[in-house]
């Protein structure tokens, strides 16, 4: 029997203990938390994966108390405007982190940082332009993490800094795809689909806002394969958005993802592998298809396509494109702060990210069968299948 006890009740009155606040901010949290509960209750997490999925949504709540303080302290936060954001989007493992780190080199692009995600709420009695000393412990966090599991590095690099999903700001709503484990299990893989995004928006763009307020920039840059989901929300919680859509072989994408979300749940979830494959392939697939739905009712002149394969090539010359593309003006020292990006983080920096198609039970044409119209519809250029 786990001493790890998820009760809706116990979990509310421990954050409030925890920070002598009592005001959690809209109440549709509350479905959400209730059915993330029922999955970790439910499926086969091992003893460690309970803790820390219990510490997790403990830090989810009490971070919702400090915003809605943060919020009734300082009710200019809610005037900011986050004015033509850009977002990438499209299949994980598109070589969407790629461009982002290469996008937020540019000094007039604003991302969202890592340590930003864990604590967008602003530090009581810190002067402003005062280093937040919780970036300092995300900072050694993150370094433990790597030292302990580097094999994951190479998959996925994180350091306070660098910057990161949105999805990780999504969670605060107790919505979105969580760890990316949460929307592969029973009952959380069902309710997410089914629902309507707009509440879990509108708390992202009010953290967006918090955390403009505290370090404003010139223009956000964000990203999450998981803004497919809601590419109508999206373009509804920000009519000015530019979006960026990047594209690979799917094939490629999907033994990717497969082996990211398997080291996800590993030492957290009891997981066969062969059966998981199957569920994350047809998750990013519906993702992906629903993405486009939302895009062909949309003014088209608000997207841009880049190939993964062009970005290799030639990553600047991606930039270049997408900046032209949406009229934003591409200096000289943003030039040069790419150059600097791309020469101290060539290819394979961290680590060559091994994995097969066949051990997550996928065959490559099932995958390419699975993605088919996709693939017609964008000319992606196909790799010899192992």
């Amino acid at each position: 029997m786990s001493d790890v006890v998820f009760d809706e009740e116990r979990l509310l009155e421990e954050a409030r203990r925890a920070t002598g606040l009592s005001d959690f901010g809209p109440e549709d949290y509350r479905a959400g938390l209730r059915v993330l509960l029922e999955t970790y209750d439910t499926n086969p997490l091992t003893e460690t994966g309970r803790r820390r999925r219990y510490r997790r949504l403990l830090h989810l709540l009490t971070t919702r108390l400090r915003v809605q303080a943060a919020l009734r302290r300082h009710p200019e936060i809610r005037e900011r405007e986050i004015a033509k954001p850009m977002v990438l989007t499209g299949l994980p493992r598109s070589g969407t982190s790629a461009l982002f780190n290469r996008l937020a080199a540019d000094p007039s692009a604003r991302p969202l940082r890592m340590w930003e995600t864990q604590f967008p709420d602003p530090l009581d009695g810190l002067a402003p332009g005062q280093p937040d000393p919780r970036r300092e412990a995300i900072d050694a966090r993150q370094a433990e993490a790597r030292a302990k599991n580097p094999e994951f590095s190479k998959i996925h690099f994180t350091s306070a800094d660098t910057p990161e999903e949105c999805v990780l700001l999504h969670a605060y709503a107790m919505n979105g795809v969580q760890l990316g484990s949460e929307v592969m299990m029973e009952p959380y893989a069902s309710w997410y689909r089914k629902q309507d995004l707009r509440g879990m928006y509108a708390y992202y763009r009010t953290l967006l806002q918090m955390l403009d307020w505290q370090r404003p920039g010139t223009r956000w840059l964000l990203k999450a394969p998981a803004h497919m989901w809601a590419i109508d929300v999206l373009i509804e919680t920000f009519p000015d958005v530019s979006i960026v859509w990047s594209h690979r072989d799917p094939l490629l994408c999907t033994a990717s993802i497969c082996s990211m979300t398997h080291a996800l749940m590993s030492g957290n979830v009891e997981v066969d592998p062969r059966a998981l494959g199957p569920v994350v392939m047809d998750f990013y697939a519906t993702s992906l298809e629903r993405g486009l739905a939302a895009r062909d009712r949309s003014d088209p002149a608000r997207f841009i396509d880049v190939s993964h394969d062009a970005f290799v090539e030639d990553g600047l010359a991606v930039a270049e494109r997408v900046y032209a593309h949406f009229q934003i003006p591409l200096a000289s020292p943003a030039r040069s702060a790419m150059r600097a990006q791309a020469q101290a983080n060539p290819k394979g920096k961290h680590g060559a990210h091994e994995y097969r198609l066949e051990e997550y039970g996928l065959r490559a044409a099932q995958v390419r069968e699975r993605f088919a119209a996709y693939i017609a519809r964008f000319g992606i250029h196909l790799e010899e299948a192992s």
